[in-house]
């Protein structure tokens, strides 16, 4: 059976969930900017390079 037309100005039945959207993530947190980590690692990893080819440029 085809379902009757709705007029423009009315607001079609809709089908779906009844239950109320979730609540939002506050933004920020230390996860929302990982660039800041990233970094952080690559200074360190770059820190310990540097200090064992000083130690090998310095034998």
């Amino acid at each position: 059976m085809a379902e009757p037309l709705v007029p423009p100005e009315e607001t079609p039945p809709v089908e779906g969930s009844t239950s109320s959207a979730h609540p939002e993530r506050p933004d920020g947190g230390v996860w929302e900017h990982p660039m800041i980590w990233v970094s952080l690692i690559l200074l360190g990893s770059l820190s310990v390079a540097l200090f064992f080819a000083l130690r090998i440029i310095d034998l």
